[in-house]
């Protein structure tokens, strides 16, 4: 079980509290690695010899090791088991391999190798890593290289929070380890800690742009891997101050802009709240950028630039957001209604033509037919009734009305785009068909009366209220609604 020291060591990293091996804290950053910085206690004279890099006591100390080998057949209750001084451990659980590996002594980890056990090769110490963790971690590859020719099965062992020596070297800066590691299995690219975090969650949150460039070397879309929380690895560069690996990570993959963590939040919105105005400058140079995309607290990033402290980088955030045409959640609200009615009307404008074409058909026939015949001289008989005056004007009203839809209609095929423009077409061309269909109604209605009211005036009768309650109770739905949804949307507004 990992120590608290390593688990808040990689907690930092993960941050990005800890700063980058070429930040010229390096010798600082390396005694992270392992618990104790000072030589810890009860450690053997292998141990010393190690640490002091004195090649010579090591060789010295094995040989005194193989000169206590057991006699073959003789008894093992007064002998020393072979090798057992070698895999000796510290109070901090490692062997003099361990120091050796971390010290970067070559030479000394190649002499203990050779009287090394798989068992005390494999070991870990009390903060989880083995010493091919330890290795990797200071960027020691011809220890790496020993290491795994000695033992391969150690690249897939796992430390603190599922750690793999891919990560203790990612997160260092080793680039020349990690290509090496990945050489011998890139299976290790998809390794996850604990929190669903890769290699290149961990290299992109530091700025480590060579490591970046490696792993994305091996794997393009790499970067769309999320973490627990959602998170790839552009989020969390975007974090920090590098624009070269933000920039490696968007060529390597540009749909990584537009994904969104399960918050919501894009790039975009991270750099905004980070108020990293040059990284946030240079996402808007790229067209896949969604300048007004919205979170799930429904925030677009100029509502994040809006809530931060004032200060220049919060100025310059704002600024380039409004350039780049950024909305606040609440305007783009109206324009997403506006173009939802648009489309609806842009939708159903073929049906409303040829519903108008029909009505202003059948008006023009009617005109010429006027019920109840006619005399010699071609007069109707009934023309001078009121009935057929009433029949006359609402017939001629369905007829220009429907051919106003029709005229309406063409014009704006033949070009008018503008949104505004064309939600108006749709009210103005809605309420026309309207008046043209209550229009004909009254037309039939009044041509059933002139035929059959005569002889069966109650028939007419009953025929004109039904048809008047039918075309009344519509217009009454159509009303209610309509002011029913205006005082749902004058509520929400005031919410807002």
């Amino acid at each position: 079980m990992a120590s608290a020291a390593t688990e808040g060591f990689h907690r930092d990293i993960e941050s990005g509290v800890l700063p980058p091996p070429n930040s010229g804290t390096t010798g600082q950053f390396d005694q992270s690695l392992t618990k104790n910085k000072a030589m810890p206690r009860k450690s053997t004279e292998l141990h010393s010899a190690a640490e002091q890099d004195d090649a010579a006591s090591v060789k010295r100390i094995l040989l005194e090791i193989d000169s206590r080998r057991p006699i073959h057949g003789a008894s093992t209750e007064v002998s020393v088991a072979p090798l057992k001084s070698v895999d000796e451990m510290n109070e901090s659980g490692e062997t003099a391999l361990f120091v050796a590996a971390k010290k970067g002594n070559a030479s000394i980890v190649k002499e203990l190798l050779k009287h090394s056990t798989r068992e005390g090769v494999m070991r870990k110490n009390i903060d989880g890593l083995t010493a091919l963790h330890i290795a990797s971690g200071h960027g020691h590859a011809d220890i790496v290289q020993m290491l795994l020719d000695y033992e391969p099965e150690l690249i897939k062992t796992a430390g603190p929070s599922n750690s793999s020596p891919l990560m203790a070297a990612a997160t260092r800066g080793h680039a020349a380890v990690v290509d090496q590691l990945l050489a011998r299995d890139c299976s290790l690219l998809t390794v996850l800690k604990s929190n669903g975090r890769n290699a290149l969650h961990l290299a992109a949150r530091l700025g480590l742009v060579e490591v970046v460039q490696s792993l994305l070397g091996k794997d393009k879309q790499l970067g769309r891997r999320s973490d627990s929380k959602g998170q790839n690895a552009l989020h969390l560069a975007v974090k920090g101050y590098s624009q070269k690996v933000v920039k490696l990570l968007i060529e390597a993959d540009p749909a990584v802009v537009v994904l969104p963590d399960l918050l919501g939040n894009t790039a975009l919105h991270v750099a905004t709240r980070k108020a990293r105005d040059k990284i946030v400058e240079d996402l808007l140079l790229y067209p896949e950028t969604n300048v007004n995309a919205t979170n799930k607290d429904r925030k677009t990033a100029l509502d994040i630039a809006e809530e931060l402290p004032y200060s220049p980088e919060s100025i310059n955030i704002t600024s380039c957001l409004s350039r780049k045409g950024a909305s606040r959640a609440n305007d783009l609200i109206a324009v997403k209604e506006l173009n939802k009615a648009l489309q609806g009307g842009i939708n159903s404008a073929h049906s409303v033509n040829m519903a108008a074409i029909l009505i202003a058909q059948i008006a023009f026939a009617a005109i010429f037919t006027v019920p109840s015949g006619g005399d010699s001289s071609g007069i109707p008989l009934a023309m001078s009734s009121t009935s057929v005056k009433v029949l006359i004007i609402c017939n001629s009203i369905a007829f220009f009305a429907s051919i106003a839809v029709v005229l309406i209609q063409v014009t704006v095929t033949r070009g008018e785009t503008e949104p505004e423009a064309l939600a108006m077409v749709a009210e103005v061309t809605g309420k026309l068909i309207w008046l043209a269909t209550i229009s004909i109604s009254v037309v039939f209605m009044t041509a059933i009366y002139i035929v059959v009211g005569r002889q069966n005036e109650w028939a007419s009768t009953l025929i004109t209220v039904t048809g008047g309650v039918i075309l009344l109770g519509s217009l009454g739905i159509k009303t209610y609604y309509e002011m029913k949804l205006r005082r749902i949307r004058s509520i929400r507004k005031k919410e807002t």
